[in-house]
């Protein structure tokens, strides 16, 4: 036998080691695009030595489930949206304020900043490591029967918000009768009546086909919806350190590719749900959402720190 030989025949059949990486929107979505951008890189710059599998439209359970198995250990990594992992470290969850940000491009700078880095390693202590910020997108709220122009019109209306407290606590002080359910079982109770109405980034209601259950689009933005890449810190603390470095960039490349998949799609997307038939509500009265919410200010303020909450609305002015 050669030499060598028998060493190159053990190093081929080296199974790479496999994470998998679940998230609850389809693939064609923004949480798709970034985590099939994370995979690309990490097949391409890890050696072969792990492999990244996706599992899209809540394969692996639902958001805060997943988020609960990667605690564990029991699942090697998912892609989030921080309005249900904040169940997991509450003090993320002052990410869920309604109009705590101007617009995008200001979320996303404090997201880059010290602030979000902050923010995100506040997971490990839980057993999560923070990869990198992705993005959900901005909110909008659909609704079945009504158009919504003000926070009176969302007087009684039965509305399925995430499972977060803040936006449950919020929306309630909107007008709304506003619940929790996992996105997994959100089409089919919007199908069945049990919501008539939800909130959520134009690339999820697109790809999630909530036009078929729903008739108006609110463009309301009352909530930007960040999302990151979650990885078990039994899982990454067992890598060597070249491979922790690789996944660390990995994720900021998903979550790149997260974002520019929403501004393609927040661009497109208004003109294609209108095509679809969904009536598009403009006008909306802001300042009277935000009046709403002064009876929560001070919930908020006490919950998580009016200076924290007052940095992440000066940031950049």
């Amino acid at each position: 036998m050669m030499p060598g030989l028998s060493t190159r025949r053990a190093y081929s059949t080296v199974q790479p080691q496999v994470l998998r990486l679940g998230f609850t929107n389809p693939r064609d979505s923004q949480f798709g695009a970034g985590a099939l951008e994370l995979a690309t890189y990490v097949e391409r710059n890890c050696g072969g030595r792990l492999r990244v599998e996706l599992y899209p439209a809540g394969e692996t359970g639902g958001e805060l489930e997943m988020c609960q198995d990667v605690a564990a250990g029991t699942l090697e990594m998912t892609f989030a949206s921080s309005a249900v992992f904040a169940a997991i470290e509450p003090e993320l969850s002052i990410f869920d304020i309604p109009f705590l940000f101007r617009d995008v491009a200001h979320a996303r700078a404090v997201l880059d900043s010290d602030i979000g880095k902050a923010a995100l390693a506040r997971v490990e202590p839980k057993g999560i490591i923070g990869l990198a910020w992705g993005e959900n997108g901005l909110r909008h709220l659909t609704t079945s029967d009504r158009a919504v122009h003000r926070p009176e019109d969302l007087k009684n209306l039965k509305l399925r918000v995430p499972q977060s407290e803040v936006m449950v606590a919020s929306f309630k002080a909107f007008g709304a009768d506003a619940g929790p359910l996992p996105f997994p079982d959100l089409y089919s109770a919007l199908s069945s009546g049990a919501f008539q109405a939800e909130e959520n980034p134009i690339p999820t209601v697109l790809a999630a086909n909530f036009d078929k259950v729903q008739r108006y689009l609110c463009l309301t933005g009352h909530v930007y919806s960040p999302a990151a890449f979650l990885i078990s810190k039994r899982v990454f603390e067992r890598l060597t350190l070249e491979d922790q470095q690789a996944l660390r960039l990995a994720g900021v490349v998903g979550s790149k590719a997260s974002r520019v998949y929403v501004d393609r799609a927040e661009k497109n997307g208004l003109e294609e749900l209108r095509r679809r038939g969904m009536k598009v509500v403009e006008d909306i009265d802001r300042p009277a959402f935000v009046a709403s919410l002064a009876s929560l200010e001070s919930q908020f303020q006490k919950q998580f720190g009016k200076d924290k909450i007052d940095a992440i609305r000066a940031f950049g002015k």
